[in-house]
């Protein structure tokens, strides 16, 4: 295979040999893929057609899917990862906190360089981050991981969280990593001001996303639900994750955590929730009826214990579904393709064997988290027009050679190897190599990073 330099859209791509998983319900066994500069110019059977390209991939015994889609994720928690491995949620808060709260923009910009090679190595093209941890003097930590995505290469979603109720106040986090809720709000028109970019084909576009009921005044989330409308950007928030946070609700404000974030404007095509592991029928009416989005993040949730998200529920009832990893303080691995499969074996030993099926998985992990980000007509999918974001996946290695189903050897079986990854045309890995950072040099700075902030914290 040609070897193009690391970053470089080269004009004309074929990629060729492939059975290709457009994710519409069309599977080309052997079959072709053209890219032209970013986009997909020509989805088919056979051979690419005659012609001159830049670069032609024989990919015969490999499987072409759309680049995976990762919903929801807290990057700097790469440098925090194997702490509080026991814990429940609440504990395992309280515990890392005090960690978090020594981040600043080096230890972020590490984590997250960290974080998303790791998820690039997974096929992952398309991130989102869910950052509400901002120290006093962190400096620009949200820039921080900005700059980390530019380098890697990956298509990033990233949110401008926030945290105004502290402990003395009723809530969960310390009151030194809470702030203001107007800095806060004049924050997070700043950072959608400085970095939001709707045109299309973007690389790089801003949510607004106050951290979780037990963390955020009613207050905070109705003023942001207004602002994020007005400046037209998304919204996300964790919710309903644990049985903790149902309790916290029903206590405080004498709802269940959907019906107090409903009543505050929080509901719609516009909004993503995280987890949504204790839903009663009635929040799962609500959820679907409203479009509104979910990240399923079933590693975090089985690794915290808090239990397993309703997944085929809430896709019959309407609701936009994708997969999270999560922070890497809560899944180790911050491997997309491990959640994919984890999907289909939470809704399964919950549900039965015909639960979820192995394609309607990959479809959550790639066009379904397009959905929940309001990107389906530009990724997700394999089809002309669209950005060419894709995974080749190599099966014909000793695990995967003889599982008669690819797809199926790609979601059940061990994650194979990534033989390319292109993200807006540009090669980000080739044979399960980050081409764009060293990920020896991240690794050994993420260790450094690691110990530091634990002997800050004591």
């Amino acid at each position: 295979m040609q070897q193009p330099s690391a970053g470089r859209t080269a004009h004309r791509i074929a990629i060729e040999g492939a059975h290709v998983v457009t994710v519409t319900g069309e599977e080309l066994p052997g079959g072709h893929v053209v890219v032209e500069g970013e986009r997909i110019a020509g989805v088919g059977p056979g051979p690419a057609p005659a012609g001159s390209y830049d670069r032609r991939v024989d990919a015969r015994g490999c499987l072409l899917t759309p680049g995976l889609v990762n919903t929801h994720h807290h990057l700097y928690q790469w440098v925090t990862r194997g702490l509080a491995v026991d814990h429940t949620l609440f504990e395992w808060l309280t515990t890392l906190y005090p960690v978090w709260a020594g981040i600043d923009e080096h230890a972020v910009h590490t984590g997250a360089t960290g974080a998303l090679s790791a998820l690039a190595l997974s096929g992952c093209t398309t991130t989102t981050d869910h950052h509400y941890v901002f120290p006093r003097e962190g400096g620009d930590v949200l820039g921080a991981e900005i700059r980390a995505a530019q380098q890697v290469g990956l298509r990033f979603h990233p949110t401008r969280g926030s945290m105004d109720l502290g402990r003395s106040a009723g809530g969960l986090p310390p009151d030194h990593v809470v702030s203001d809720r107007d800095e806060i709000l004049a924050a997070s028109a700043d950072a959608v001001a400085r970095w939001h970019d709707p045109s299309p084909g973007s690389m790089l576009r801003i949510a607004l996303a106050p951290c979780s009921p037990f963390s955020v005044t009613p207050e905070l989330m109705r003023e942001s639900a207004t602002l994020a409308r007005e400046l037209g950007v998304r919204l996300h928030t964790h919710l309903a994750e644990t049985d903790d946070e149902e309790a916290y609700c029903r206590e405080r404000f004498g709802a269940t955590p959907t019906e107090y974030v409903a009543d505050l404007g929080w509901t719609g095509p516009d909004v993503w929730f995280a987890h949504t592991v204790h839903l009663d029928d009635d929040a799962v009416k609500t959820i679907g009826a409203t479009g509104t989005g979910v990240a399923h993040c079933p590693t975090s949730n089985g690794r915290l214990g808090a239990g397993i998200a309703r997944v085929r529920d809430l896709v019959d009832a309407g609701a936009r579904v994708g997969i999270g990893v999560d922070g890497a303080a809560s899944n180790e691995g911050t491997h997309l393709l491990e959640d994919v499969k984890h999907a289909v074996l939470f809704a399964r030993a919950a549900g039965g064997p015909r639960a979820l099926s192995v394609r309607e998985a990959l479809e959550l992990g790639t066009l379904g988290g397009a959905r929940v980000l309001g990107r389906e007509d530009e990724i997700g999918s394999i089809e002309t027009g669209k950005l060419a974001d894709l995974a080749l996946w190599r099966l014909d290695g000793f695990r995967h050679r003889d599982v008669a189903d690819p797809v199926a050897a790609l979601v059940l079986g061990t994650p194979p190897p990534l033989e390319l990854l292109l993200v807006h045309g540009r090669p980000v890995v080739e044979r399960d190599t980050v081409l764009t950072v060293d990920t020896d040099a991240v690794a050994a700075e993420c260790a450094a990073v690691h110990r530091a902030l634990v002997a800050k914290a004591g």
